[in-house]
């Protein structure tokens, strides 16, 4: 009898060890999603986590809509709250509409950060900034206002005019319009639901509808491309003048061509990398409110205010620079 229960007890270890085994080697799992995940924009991004996703030795899951879709978005976090994931990083193409879903994550016990686009702040714990809403929306403007000399009329194509990010980078173009730029007129703002064409055929429709229209402002990265190839077949290349927030390798063409004057934006590849570390830090407890700086790989320290983790202020790419770029 004492030999069967060692036996048992022998047995009862192994099958505790065997279970725990994999718990012990399993990785910690990153669920990363973009807006639209075939986005040249989100495609960089996804490069930038997945290299710091192998220096932290994490697993990277990277799922979205095929093009901007907030009910996408939430059947997705929903997929992920089934799975487990570990923690979840969204760029929020509806603020509001994805928070309820996220919310539910966090009573499962995942982890929710946001990047590139914020959601409502109780529905996660940090929003990865790639610059401030103030820095975007005043330096596309002051670009606009030198660009026109400071008069006429100009105006804006977005993503969606639900974009939470986008929306706040309009009152803030709109708060610069208003303090610094009287003779500047902002006449339409026009959604082009990420797609370069929609918003070449939405360029085209406000030059129509607008004979004086000085210059366009793309506020998403396939809107500039777009915009600029319509200004091009419109033969009003120095007549329209195009700038806005795109990718250097989607818009050098233009830029060298001097069809798009300048591009406004940030390293894609470095804020994909930042929000995985981020995330990371986020799900092993080791970034807590209060911090004021947060270490990232090779980025080094980056500095945190509030529950903002920020990446920089802006870049501007001209013909001068837009060279040196290849994301």
């Amino acid at each position: 009898m004492k030999l069967f229960r060692g036996c048992l007890a022998l047995l009862f270890l192994g099958l505790l060890s065997a279970v725990a085994a994999p718990a012990a080697d399993a990785r910690l799992m990153v669920a990363l999603m973009p807006k639209a995940k075939g986005n040249a924009y989100f495609i960089s991004c996804k490069a930038g986590a997945e290299r710091a996703a192998r220096e932290l030795g994490v697993e990277l899951l990277f799922d979205g809509p095929a093009e901007t879709n907030a009910a996408k978005q939430n059947e997705i976090v929903e997929n992920w709250i089934t799975l487990g994931v570990d923690v979840i990083a969204v760029a929020a193409e509806n603020r509001e509409g994805i928070a309820t879903a996220l919310r539910k994550a966090q009573r499962a016990g995942i982890k929710v950060i946001t990047y590139d686009a914020d959601t409502l702040p109780d529905a996660r714990s940090f929003f990865v900034n790639q610059a401030t809403p103030e820095g975007i929306g005043q330096t596309l403007m002051d670009e606009a206002a030198r660009l026109c000399g400071g008069n006429g009329e100009f105006a804006i194509i977005t993503a969606t005019l639900t974009a939470g990010n986008q929306r706040e980078w309009q009152k803030h173009i709109e708060a610069r319009l208003a303090a610094k730029y009287p003779g500047m007129k902002l006449v339409a703002v026009r959604p082009s639901d990420d797609f370069k064409d929609r918003a070449q055929s939405e360029a085209t429709a406000l030059m129509s509808a607008y004979p004086k229209l000085k210059l366009i402002m793309a506020l998403c990265t396939p809107a500039v491309p777009g915009a600029a190839e319509a200004v091009k077949q419109a033969g009003k290349v120095g007549q329209v003048k195009v700038i806005g927030l795109g990718l250097p390798k989607e818009n050098r063409r233009y830029v060298q061509e001097g069809v798009t004057d300048c591009v406004v934006l940030w390293n894609t590849d470095q804020l994909g990398y930042l929000t995985a570390y981020v995330a990371v830090a986020v799900a092993r407890d080791q970034l807590k409110l209060g911090a004021t700086s947060f270490p990232a790989g090779t980025l080094g320290a980056m500095r945190v205010e509030g529950d903002n983790v920020l990446l920089g202020r802006p870049f501007v790419f001209t013909k001068e620079n837009i060279g040196q770029f290849e994301f």
